[in-house]
């Protein structure tokens, strides 16, 4: 995927815009967004007029969030190939074509 390098707010949103990512993702990482301009802009609360922090939960959620891209990106691809591969193995030892 091909991101136009920028600030990070709009990186983020060509990943979300490029429609490649599943649907629960592309909510985490708009979530991230949010929370990292908390921590990279301070915000104040319109109620009690105090600034916004980010809080252990959030910065919890960011580690788990690019656990799943990582997952998404590299893990699962490399799980797939290996499964096919070894389809590929059992079919070619059956004198089958492979997979396409």
């Amino acid at each position: 995927m091909k991101v136009k390098h920028g600030n990070l707010a709009d990186e983020i949103q060509d990943v979300i815009d490029s429609g490649k990512l599943p649907a629960d993702l592309t909510d985490s990482i708009d979530a991230i967004r949010n929370i990292g301009n908390f921590a990279a802009h301070p915000m104040k609360s319109k109620q009690s007029g105090e600034i916004l922090e980010v809080l252990p939960g959030e910065a919890e959620w960011t580690v788990v969030v690019l656990e799943e891209l990582f997952d998404f990106y590299f893990v699962r691809p490399a799980q797939r190939q290996k499964m096919k591969d070894d389809l590929n193995k059992k079919l070619q030892d059956a004198g089958k074509p492979p997979m396409k």
